[in-house]
């Protein structure tokens, strides 16, 4: 019998320590029904679970999907990225054979990145449209655009049949 979950959001936001308080204002922007990936990998166990727990309530009120990224359960999560877990899993990936990998792991959903350049890591190389084409090319999972993205950047790859983008900044930063 197949696992069930949550359907897989189009827009969503990856956390991460640099946000600092921004991250409140970016969860209140993500439209209902998006997606969290929860990461803060950095912090002490009692301060990540804190800030998952205020996190997980704004979500529950918003109807956000939250994933944790990270090695140990948090009390509220939907599912897991970057490992096998209960729940909604995801993988992020960078070239075909790790999608592939993801893909016979068993994620229900893999965001590729970067595929353009990203404050995250500045000066990494990155994907573009093309390879970021071929790596998702004939996979059959929901794929998620990462790296550099925000609402314009997604329209672009439309062609590419992206299920949706994730972004860090999009979120964080002030509406234009």
């Amino acid at each position: 019998m197949p696992r069930r979950h949550p359907p897989v959001p189009r827009t969503w936001l990856m956390t991460d320590e640099r946000m600092g308080d921004s991250l409140w204002d970016a969860l209140e922007r993500l439209p209902k029904g998006s997606g969290v990936v929860f990461r803060h990998y950095a912090l002490e166990r009692a301060e990540r679970v804190a800030i998952f727990r205020k996190l997980s309530i704004i979500a529950h009120r918003r109807h956000l999907i939250v994933l944790r990224a990270g090695p140990y359960r948090l009390r509220g999560e939907d599912g897991v990225h970057g490992a096998r877990g209960a729940g909604l899993t995801s993988w992020a990936v960078h070239d075909r054979a790790e999608a592939v990998a993801a893909r016979r792991a068993g994620a229900d959903l893999v965001f590729v990145s970067p595929i353009f350049p990203t404050a995250s890591h500045p000066g990494a190389p990155t994907l573009g449209r093309v390879r970021a084409g071929l790596v998702t090319r004939g996979l059959a999972m929901p794929v998620i655009a990462l790296g550099g993205m925000d609402a314009k950047r997604a329209r672009q790859l439309k062609a590419l049949r992206f299920h949706g983008w994730a972004a860090i900044d999009a979120w964080a930063r002030p509406r234009r």
